[in-house]
């Protein structure tokens, strides 16, 4: 594998590894800022055009996520770039599943609410890996022992995501550019801004127990027909397990509506679907 040394925006030099210049190159796009300013600066730069972008669809997206992923699929159509294929979770028989139904089915809550992250991983990590395990030039590569490189947005604010930056198994290479380039969520932003794209809203499940109050109170003014599905699922997991206060871990969304006097605390464990947020462009930029 080649090497090459890059220097950051502090001027740390750093060895990246470089995957074959003609590796089957994937992005791993979560419709927030930092993929999309990846998917930005890797066009900005003349960068051999990846071959895959896939969207995982959890079914709870808020809908300025879908109508954005519309518009950076018609915009990425638009540079000659493949149209984003979005992917879901399937059942047994191959029916679409949604971790909202899975939610109520099971009468519980997203797994962050307790502690663990396998909502991310079943909902969006799990229906890219079944798409790639099915896509043929995929399926051609790893017969030839080929890897395929996998580009994921973690930006320079993050870097602890990445666990040390590129690594590799036995299918794939993970780069992380945004860190490679040094961008952090201000570079993405100036980013997304210089190629003439609106900067997306924050992407993540209009349920998650990682909102921020602010995002709740939002989502109460923008949608609350979102935030009266939010509380029906709250509710519904109430009269099963009583290990946390609510979708808000150690409060319930309802009482935070309802105006109850509530000792809040930070959010103790990020959401592994976080992809950025748009509050910097709205507050500094």
């Amino acid at each position: 594998m080649e090497q090459i040394i890059e220097s950051d925006l502090l001027g740390v030099r750093r060895v990246i590894d470089v995957p074959p210049e003609d590796a089957i190159t994937m992005v791993a796009y979560g419709g927030g800022v930092n993929s999309t300013a990846l998917l930005c600066g890797w066009i900005e730069r003349g960068l051999r055009p990846v071959d895959v972008v896939i969207f995982s669809d959890t079914g709870g997206e808020r809908p300025e996520t879908y109508r954005y992923v519309d518009t950076m699929s018609e915009w990425l159509v638009g540079k000659d770039y493949p149209p984003i294929v979005v992917v879901r979770a399937v059942n047994r028989v191959q029916a679409v599943k949604t971790l909202e139904d899975e939610c109520l089915r099971h009468e519980s809550l997203p797994s962050l609410a307790y502690g663990f992250k396998t909502c991310s991983l079943e909902f969006k990590n799990g229906p890219q890996v079944k798409w790639m395990n099915h896509w043929p030039p995929a399926q051609r590569a790893w017969k030839q022992r080929e890897r395929i490189v996998k580009l994921i947005g973690y930006d320079a604010d993050e870097p602890h995501r990445a666990g040390g930056g590129t690594r590799e198994d036995a299918k794939y290479w993970y780069r992380y550019p945004l860190i490679e380039w040094g961008w952090g969520r201000l570079e993405c932003v100036e980013a997304i801004q210089r190629a003439g794209l609106p900067v997306p809203p924050k992407s993540a499940c209009f349920f998650c127990p990682a909102n921020t109050v602010t995002e709740i109170k939002d989502l109460q003014r923008d949608h609350p027909d979102l935030l009266a599905r939010a509380l029906a699922m709250e509710a519904t997991a109430a009269t099963k397990n009583t290990s946390v206060s609510g979708l808000g871990r150690r409060f319930s969304w309802r009482d935070l509506i309802h105006g109850k006097p509530l000792l809040l605390f930070d959010t103790e464990i990020a959401c592994e679907c976080y992809d950025g947020g748009a509050d910097l462009a709205a507050e500094d930029v």
